[in-house]
């Protein structure tokens, strides 16, 4: 009994015990607080924001990116401190932020973790800042010049910024120019020297922009501003830090922006400094053959504006020719002070049929914003001469030179010395010559009618002539060489090679396949262009080489395709089963 009782004092001494140890710990638990070293400030000054902590060194640095959006973090410091007071240790950790305010207004600092603990939430008001005045004279200031003040909508206005300081700038930051209603677009590089400006030396910064407006009436330009940091040479404290903050701004500028007039017409509205359209590659002189593609070049350049503003490269129907446009090329440039818009593309014209064939006048109108009045930039019409193609041009010379081939010899030539009767000399050369053309034909049609002959006794008469199914043969295979000629003046080899296929499918030749269609050529040159093609196309050969490619095939099949005897049979004629790639 008494054993018992003395192992229960025990037990409520040891409860005792351990119930002041936890009374002790919650005396003793960390202890968190937040201040600013001041709660008002002027926009461009710096404002600590310090965290304590007593009782809990082994507490983590908190996480400040909270504070990101409004402020810009300068760096953090931190120290450790123990006192013993009456027998008692306490430890304190410290931490201190440097805050910029972004911009002014009263802002509020939120509550942070730290030690399994949260501070108070802290207030702060910022005031706009002191600027500069914009004079010569002070330590920085800045100068933004605009024309014209009077644009019309869409019309560039250039802007010169220029940034006067005559300190040891350590950053600094330049706003872009913006407003309501204004688009800006940097123009070149910064351009950096010194100048003397009422006595005082400034480095100077300049710098230019397009500015256009997107609708009329009144826009006003918002004041530039520059912030920065300074340092004082004299000072060594001041190299391990920002710095002072430095601040400029250049005054607002409105403009009065004019619509368009009502005497620029309909079309698309082009304010420009200068517009050009300019044509290349055809001119009066060029001398067109049909089936034979002529690549006509067109170019617009404005001076003023951006190649988004540009109308479309179009080439409008022309009577006696197909058009096939290539891809339009675009781009931006400037030289400093003013956008140079350009657009240019090439088109294949070829002519269908022999004559004269007229290219129309081609023209786009425009603003002129420097004499303030509608303008025009053309191109005249062009008038062609086209000649038949050479194929034709073959067999007109063949027949024109039917009746002294089929003699073997050339018209005599006069011997020196010789005297004839004109009249009786020239009569008998033409009653010869029409003599020998008529046996040549009666020769002629005799050989028809015995080929017809033998084929019927045969039984491999020709196939009866239709003159609606030849047509649209002819048809196809005039629009498939077409579309060839024209993949090859655009450099397109894979439109190219389809077309080739095409044509020949179009002659009854059954192939799948380049190499198919290469061995039933005859002509050595159009198997090289063919080699090549496919060289090209499926070898990795380099692209410069596409344009020597389009030109090669043209001229090996600008005449026509030189098929092997046979090569419209399919070897499928003495089969039961249908052919396994039909001819489409």
């Amino acid at each position: 009994m008494i054993a018992r009782n003395t192992h229960l004092r025990r037990n409520i001494v040891l409860a005792g015990f351990v119930l002041l140890c936890l009374m002790t710990g919650v005396a003793q638990a960390a202890q968190v607080r937040a201040w600013l070293d001041r709660s008002s400030m002027q926009l461009g000054e710096t404002v600590t924001l310090n965290i304590e902590v007593t009782d809990d060194s082994g507490a983590s640095q908190p996480d400040f990116s909270a504070l990101k959006n409004d402020f810009n973090l300068l760096g953090t410091q931190s120290s450790t401190s123990m006192s013993i007071m009456n027998g008692q240790a306490s430890s304190k950790m410290l931490w201190a932020v440097g805050l910029e305010p972004k911009k002014g207004g009263t802002f509020t600092i939120p509550a942070l973790k730290v030690a399994g603990a949260q501070t108070a939430p802290l207030s702060l008001t910022v005031q706009p800042g002191s600027t500069s005045s914009g004079k010569a004279g002070d330590d920085v200031f800045l100068e933004v010049a605009v024309e014209p003040k009077t644009p019309y909508v869409q019309q560039q206005v250039r802007l010169t910024m220029k940034l006067f300081y005559a300190l040891n700038l350590t950053d600094g930051v330049v706003e872009d120019p913006h407003g309501e209603g204004l688009i800006s677009h940097k123009l070149g590089q910064d351009a950096a020297y010194t100048a003397d400006v009422e006595g005082r030396r400034y480095h100077v910064l300049e710098r230019h922009y397009a500015l256009s407006a997107e609708k009329s009436g009144a826009l006003t330009l918002a004041p530039i501003t520059f912030r920065g940091h300074a340092v004082n040479p004299s000072d060594i404290n001041s190299f391990f830090n920002h710095g002072r903050a430095i601040t400029a701004q250049a005054p607002a500028v409105a403009f009065d922006v004019r619509a368009r007039p009502a005497t620029s017409g309909t079309d698309t509205w082009l304010p420009a400094h200068s517009l050009t359209l300019t044509a290349d590659g055809v001119d009066a002189s060029t001398q067109g053959k049909v089936g034979e593609p002529l690549t006509l070049t067109l170019r617009l350049r404005a001076q003023g504006l951006g190649f988004e503003q540009l109308p479309e490269l179009k080439l409008p129907k022309i009577d006696g020719a197909d058009i096939y446009p290539d891809k339009e090329t675009t781009q931006n440039k400037d030289d400093g002070s003013w956008v140079y818009g350009e657009r240019e593309r090439k088109f294949a014209i070829v002519p269908n049929r022999p004559g004269t064939l007229h290219i129309p006048q081609l023209g786009v109108s425009w603003w002129d914003t420097e004499h303030d009045k509608a303008a025009s930039s053309d191109v005249a019409t062009l008038a062609l001469n086209v000649v038949p193609a050479t194929a034709a041009n073959i067999a007109q010379n063949a027949v024109s030179d039917a009746a002294p081939a089929a003699t073997g010899k050339l018209a005599p030539a006069h011997v020196a010395g010789a005297t004839a009767a004109p009249g009786k000399s020239d009569d008998t050369q033409l009653r010869l010559w029409r003599t020998l053309a008529i046996a040549a034909i009666a020769l002629w049609l005799a050989t028809l009618v015995g080929f017809a002959t033998w084929r019927r006794r045969t039984g491999n008469a020709p196939r009866p002539q239709s003159h609606p199914a030849t047509d649209a043969e002819l048809e196809k295979a005039s629009a498939a060489s077409k579309a060839f000629l024209g993949a090859c003046a655009r450099d397109d080899a894979q439109s190219a090679a389809r077309a080739l296929l095409a044509w020949a499918r179009t002659r009854g030749v059954a192939v799948r396949s380049l190499g198919e269609l290469a061995a039933k050529l005859t002509d050595a040159e159009q198997r090289d262009a063919l080699t090549a093609l496919e060289r090209g196309l499926y070898a990795g050969a380099p692209q410069a080489g596409a344009t020597a490619i389009g030109k090669r095939l043209a001229e090996a099949f600008r005449r026509d395709l030189s098929l092997s005897t046979g090569a419209t049979r399919t070897g499928n004629e003495g089969s039961v089963l249908p052919p396994l790639y039909p001819a489409t």
